[in-house]
């Protein structure tokens, strides 16, 4: 098992919003979160670094998420009162209303792998070296293609495609969409719009399949090509890669 994550600010915005990490604890479980802040005044980087404190904190605290059930009603606790933090703290800080953050997390254990995801940060598995995106985004884009309004392609350059109809202190209850997600896999890739907006699907794989480069210099490489086609938004990335023939 490797892994490793970054983030980045780009190259137009001043200061970065993102967090991102990637945890395990005693029982061998892996946790990785990407979380995309927004809001003015700094505020993004308090909601998105708020979500992954609380996440990590609670995940380290504790040997085992247990069962598969015990984990998605984890996440979803959690995930609620993380959604609480950020609503209170909009309120007594009101220079920060507006405050949010999307979120995607994947949680590896033995028996099984799950996907968190609320807003429109992505959650890939790679399996025979392509990538698949597991999370749909919460974008009203994906909801006019849903609906047949929109085709795939013109949801790529639509004015409003950075529109999100969910996100981490948006309201009252925060809907985490729970994704059970196949263990057979070489890869858990998540990373934030910064990342899929600059780059393809296909622009991604070709980097993660590359076996000449170490998997720090692939996630390196990822960035630069981001800021290379302009860097519009902070970029952050989590890939934990499963050796050849490693048990689960």
């Amino acid at each position: 098992m490797k892994s490793f994550y970054l983030t980045d600010a780009g190259k137009v915005r001043s200061h970065n919003e993102d967090s991102v990490t990637i945890l395990k604890n005693g029982n061998n479980e892996y946790l990785l979160i990407v979380a995309d802040g927004m809001g003015g005044h700094r505020a993004g980087e308090v909601a998105s670094s708020m979500a992954v404190t609380h996440l990590g904190k609670r995940f380290t605290s504790i040997s085992s998420v247990g069962s598969k059930l015990d984990a998605v009603n984890w996440l979803t606790d959690n995930v609620n009162e993380i959604n609480k933090n950020i609503l209170n703290y909009a309120e007594t800080n009101p220079d920060s209303k507006g405050l949010g953050t999307t979120l995607v997390v994947a949680l590896l254990t033995k028996e099984y792998l799950i996907f968190g995801n609320i807003g429109d940060s992505s959650g890939f598995v790679l399996k025979s070296q392509k990538l698949h995106k597991i999370t749909k985004d919460h974008t009203l884009v994906n909801l006019l293609v849903q609906a047949g309004d929109l085709t795939e392609e013109e949801a790529k350059f639509h004015p409003k495609k950075n529109v999100l109809m969910k996100a981490l202190g948006a309201s009252e209850k925060a809907e985490l969409d729970i994704f059970d997600v196949e263990t057979d896999i070489e890869g858990i890739f998540l990373c934030s719009d910064g990342l899929t907006n600059m780059l393809t699907n296909e622009q991604i794989e070709k980097v993660l399949d590359d076996n000449e480069l170490e998997i720090e210099e692939k996630i390196i490489k990822l960035i630069r090509k981001s800021n290379a086609r302009g860097g519009t938004d902070n970029i952050s990335v989590a890939y934990l890669s499963l050796e050849s023939g490693e048990t689960k």
